[in-house]
């Protein structure tokens, strides 16, 4: 409980049942509150008809997709499946997105998924990031990673669409992920979290001290892993500069361990500070090995003695890492240590020419409470800091910590607010770019139990939004979220320009295209009509509203059958869909665009498909029949 909460007699338990604005009374005081917390609601509410001042994206966590939310109102707008099979818009069904899923797996995935003919359909969303220009986000792309599988998927802003999927070689397990902010996007780099075996072949099993982890940078435009770098211990969040000159990382498992009492040992873990200029000059000197991938692994382990890392030692466990928009500070975590460390980034020159130690580059240590996991900052020159097990957000002053640090008597700490509960990632408006605006706050938190009402064992996470526009922070709404929004970016809605039609002309449509004009068809959106290829059948039609152009085609049991559904209405939000009853298919079809699925004909009979998506009076008219003759 804060000073604050003790001297108005309340506490975060006393107010479970209260409303937000009683709250803000609990955390702030009843007298001086009021006022400010009906000011705040204000703020933050957004009317019927009015838009949101920005955009969020949420990772979903387990659930393998991205969150589109509008903020201030912390109204959901729309869902994007990325490492999840999406019965709503065909995601992981369509031949599309079959494509891009698995058309970069590696060659050992493709011959274990080829077995089952399938790919996997979960993943676990942890990071989704935004393209860089000049140190601000670009509106280009959201790269995101998936834990639970190796793979980093890349998000089109224009169409909310993945365009791209590639799975990580040498590597288990991607945790951090973060695009480079200078001079552009660029690099975008991926943490492996899990230590194996290079190359992890079965060769090598219960034999941990041959385990290792990788660094890896990829090309944020070609979608290729360009190099990795090999480390002591695993790695776990990571950040970049404003320079375009160095990458960073936390790890907390110095030790190398492989169970709870191993990998928990040593006092102090370590930042990994990478030289991005060193390692592409030691990629051109050919300074490395190949292990899977045909991709260059270089050795920046401390035995190693290269120029391309530096070991910080950072007590204990660190977690997050983040750069402070004036691009001088970068703030580590450390979540068993009630400290955040400050790494001044103008030493790092100094540290690879072996002129400092690596302790010389932290500038400040402040304690901020129990539990520190995540910093945001605003454009005051403070941090935010989660406080997982104290349960608070601390605001605090990162030029404060350094005076403090070298001996001045000065109280870096400003404000610590109660969360509910056990706070985890932690954004501001644009506060992970050099415009940071400090508007707002969003704590992911962990538990909310008995936040809501119950819905049974599996409780919804609770997302808080505070206002930070003044000098006191104010908790101003929470709302229930499905589990586990692990992260998250918001920046302003001017900064993006989705299209309302991806156009006939997207290079998403262009197999079909190609296919379609093999049959005959002048382009794609004429199409309609049924080619028979031995076994094989390619339907054709086109759909407007509320009709297929198709009222009907017909196979024989047992052909591989391919529908192509391009919807040639022109108007703003009016999706088609194509679901063929007890074939188990389903797809969404946007206006000027195409979607296409394939499948076997096993079940003869008569079987109706229809627009799933509310496009029209006579929408439930919009429906034909697939006719299965049997064999």
């Amino acid at each position: 409980m804060t000073e604050e909460s003790k001297k108005s007699g309340f506490s975060r338990r006393s107010v479970l049942g209260g409303s937000v604005l009683a709250a803000g009374i609990g955390i702030m005081g009843v007298g001086s509150m009021l006022p400010q917390a009906a000011k705040a609601k204000e703020r933050n509410e957004v009317r019927p008809g009015d838009l949101d001042d920005y955009y969020g994206f949420w990772s979903g966590g387990q659930s393998g997709e991205v969150r589109i939310l509008g903020i201030p109102s912390m109204r959901e707008l729309m869902r994007i499946p990325v490492f999840n099979r999406c019965s709503a818009t065909g995601w992981g069904q369509t031949n599309e997105s079959r494509k891009i899923i698995m058309e970069n797996m590696l060659p050992r995935e493709k011959k274990f998924w080829a077995d089952k003919g399938d790919f996997p359909m979960n993943g676990d969303v942890h990071h989704p990031h935004m393209s860089f220009t000049d140190g601000t986000y670009d509106g280009r792309f959201i790269f995101v990673n998936d834990k639970a599988n190796t793979r980093v998927a890349r998000i089109r802003c224009d169409i909310m669409k993945v365009d791209k999927m590639i799975s990580i070689p040498n590597a288990a397990d991607i945790h951090g992920l973060r695009p480079q902010k200078y001079p552009r996007t660029g690099y975008v780099f991926a943490n492996m979290e899990h230590r194996v075996p290079m190359p992890n072949d079965g060769s090598v099993l219960d034999e941990p001290g041959k385990y290792h982890a990788v660094f890896t940078a990829i090309d944020g435009d070609t979608m290729k892993v360009v190099w990795q770098v090999m480390v002591d211990g695993n790695l776990d969040n990571t950040d970049t500069d404003y320079q375009g000159k160095y990458a960073y990382s936390t790890c907390y498992n110095s030790e190398d361990g492989v169970n709870l009492a191993e990998m928990t040992s040593s006092v102090d873990d370590w930042a990994v500070v990478f030289d991005l200029r060193a390692i592409e000059a030691g990629v051109k000197a050919g300074d490395f090995k190949i292990y899977e991938g045909d991709v260059p692994v270089l050795d920046g382990r401390k035995k190693a003695k290269s120029n391309y890392t530096r070991y910080i030692p950072i007590p204990t466990s660190p977690h997050g890492i983040n750069t402070a928009p004036d691009g001088k500070y970068v703030i580590i975590n450390g979540k068993l240590s009630p400290t955040a460390s400050v790494m001044d980034l103008r030493k790092l020159p100094d540290l690879f020419k072996n002129k400092i130690k690596p302790r010389d580059t932290i500038v400040a240590e402040p304690q901020l409470g129990l539990g520190p996991l995540h910093t945001a900052f605003d454009h005051k020159g403070n941090a935010y800091t989660t406080l997982f097990i104290d349960s608070q957000i601390c605001k605090w002053n990162i030029e404060k910590a350094i005076q403090k640090y070298a001996g001045k008597k000065v109280d870096p700490i400003i404000q610590k607010l109660d969360v509910q509960y056990q706070p985890g990632h932690n954004h501001t408006t644009m506060g992970e770019t050099k415009d940071a605006d400090g508007q707002w706050l969003i704590s992911l938190n962990k538990f909310s139990k008995d936040r809501f009402i119950n819905v049974g064992p599996l409780k919804p996470d609770n997302d808080q939004l505070i206002d930070i526009s003044g000098d006191r922070m104010k908790l101003v709404e929470d709302g229930p979220v499905f589990s586990e929004p692990h992260d998250c970016i918001m920046l302003p809605r001017a900064l993006l320009t989705p299209l309302n039609f991806p156009g006939f002309d997207n290079p998403m449509w262009d197999d079909l295209k190609a296919q379609a004009k093999k049959d005959g068809f002048k382009s794609l959106p004429e199409a309609s009509g049924v080619i028979r290829d031995g076994n094989k059948v390619r339907v054709y039609m086109y759909s407007t509203a509320p009709v297929y152009s198709l009222e009907k085609f017909t196979v024989k049991e047992g052909n591989e059958v391919t529908i192509i559904v391009t919807n040639i209405d022109d108007i703003e939000d009016l999706t088609h869909g194509f679901t063929l009853t007890n074939y188990g298919i389903a797809m969404e079809i946007p206006p000027q665009g195409s979607a296409s699925v394939t499948f076997k004909a096993d079940l003869p009979g008569v079987h109706w498909f229809y627009c799933q998506w509310f496009c029209h009076a006579l929408h439930l008219e919009m429906r034909s029949r697939m006719l299965v003759e049997p064999a």
